[in-house]
């Protein structure tokens, strides 16, 4: 028997990958994990399998979610004489408590808020805060202070200083060939693939060849459409010289491996639960699937864009609301199917939040401060933080109560069980949310 066969095949039955994601990702992904695999096993030192350990899971809401239309304060005078055409009615809100709810279209959150799952950090920004951004999205993904130029990310900290010897898909990001700043380390570990819309994770069931056809001409097309027309997720500097960071950046099957071949394979296994769809669902999805086949991975990245709504914002933050809730909802159903609901903590984060008052546009333009989501089933649910003032402001946007590097403090130190100092280069007060 050929060795290189007997290897693979050897692979599938017992690796980190074998069961259910073997039949879950197109040839050339598999012949990846092949790959990072091998390089694995040459390491001196082996991690968690992936079976085991906490696992973080980050969303990005690229472009400034409106944190005000997210988390609304329904019954503040001030809001509603701010947005005289944006806000959202008391009568359609999804209440939570204490003068607060959710946007009307985030059904799945109050879904997850009502059993228990879901922590709402409030006010959280940083000092200074800077309205550009990609700067200001540097400095969330590099946990700088803002008057301050820092290379490398804050999670390429953690994987540099709590790391050492893991498999080389430590990380990975979903959504861009390129691997966000937030990853950028000295030893440049982690891993980046692009457009999970191409797997078609939702199995199409006709052996139809038109079908068939138009299957594998979306799998080798390179998708580069903003949502919204917004930015997508700051990526981190390029990396000419080859290394795993990219390992996962492929655009296209081999002209050898037939578009029946690869529906046949994707057929073969089914998700737990149903997504919805849209890229954000998609990428999530494929979250679940790595989870579900015993990555050795400690931290996902994904990205949702679209959110930098400065004219007829109404439509299409509804839309976005409505694409979040639903995908997380599924996302966490599928989790829990798994059993791995506990061990994951799913962070959502946009660069800044919007003003205060919206502008003659319909729209908001760019902010400070903004609320965070802490999904899980470890977390302590609830509101944590200081509601910032929605009449004393700071050049009309809101005050920051948390700063956003107290999140990634707790999250170190009480999630990942690593210290704080190494990654952050100070230490910073926890929350309470885990």
């Amino acid at each position: 028997m050929n060795q290189t066969l007997h290897t693979r095949r050897r692979f599938l039955r017992s690796s980190v990958l074998g069961g259910a994601l073997s039949w879950t990702v197109p040839a050339f992904l598999e012949r990846t994990f092949f790959a990072l695999d091998a390089l694995a096993a040459s390491s001196p030192i082996q991690t968690l399998t992936g079976k085991d350990g906490p696992i973080l899971v980050i969303l990005q809401l690229a472009g400034g979610n409106d944190g005000l239309n997210t988390l609304v304060p329904y019954e503040n005078d001030a809001y509603f004489r701010a947005r005289p055409t944006l806000a959202i009615a008391k009568s359609k809100v999804l209440p939570l408590s204490g003068g607060f709810g959710l946007h009307p279209e985030l059904v799945g959150l109050k879904s997850l808020h009502d059993d228990g799952h879901l922590a709402v950090l409030q006010g959280v920004g940083y000092p200074n805060p800077n309205r550009s951004h990609f700067r200001s999205t540097e400095i969330w993904q590099t946990a700088s202070d803002s008057e301050n130029i820092e290379r490398h990310g804050w999670l390429g900290r953690y994987f540099d200083s709590c790391c050492e010897g893991s498999d080389p898909a430590v990380g990975i990001s979903i959504g861009s060939p390129q691997a966000p700043q937030a990853f950028d380390a000295e030893k440049r570990r982690g891993i980046s693939f692009a457009n999970p819309s191409q797997f078609r994770f939702d199995v199409r069931k006709s052996s139809d060849p038109d079908a068939a056809e138009e299957f594998f001409r979306s799998i080798n097309e390179m998708d580069h459409e903003m949502q919204g027309e917004s930015i997508g997720m700051l990526d981190g500097p390029t990396n000419a010289d080859g290394e795993t960071l990219n390992f996962l950046q492929r655009t296209a099957l081999d002209a050898s491996i037939s578009s029946e071949k690869v529906l046949e394979t994707i057929a073969k296994t089914k998700p737990k639960v149903a997504y919805p769809s849209g890229k954000l669902a998609d990428s999530l999805n494929l979250v679940a699937r790595l989870i579900a086949g015993g990555m050795p991975t400690r931290v996902y990245y994904v990205s949702q864009g679209g959110y930098d709504t400065h004219s007829n914002q109404e439509g299409t933050h509804a839309r976005l609301m409505e694409e979040l809730g639903a995908a997380l909802s599924a996302f966490t159903a599928d989790l829990k199917e798994q059993g791995n609901f506990d061990r994951v903590l799913t962070m959502t984060f946009s660069e800044f939040g919007r003003r205060v008052s919206e502008n003659a546009s319909r729209g908001t333009d760019h902010g400070a401060a903004a609320p965070m989501f802490i999904l899980g089933g470890k977390i302590q649910p609830g509101f944590h933080g200081q509601a910032p003032s929605l009449e004393t402001l700071y050049k009309g946007d809101l005050i920051h109560t948390v700063d956003f590097r107290n999140i990634y403090a707790t999250i170190l130190e009480k999630w990942l069980k690593v210290p704080v100092e190494p990654v952050l280069k100070s230490q910073f007060p926890t929350l309470g949310f885990v």
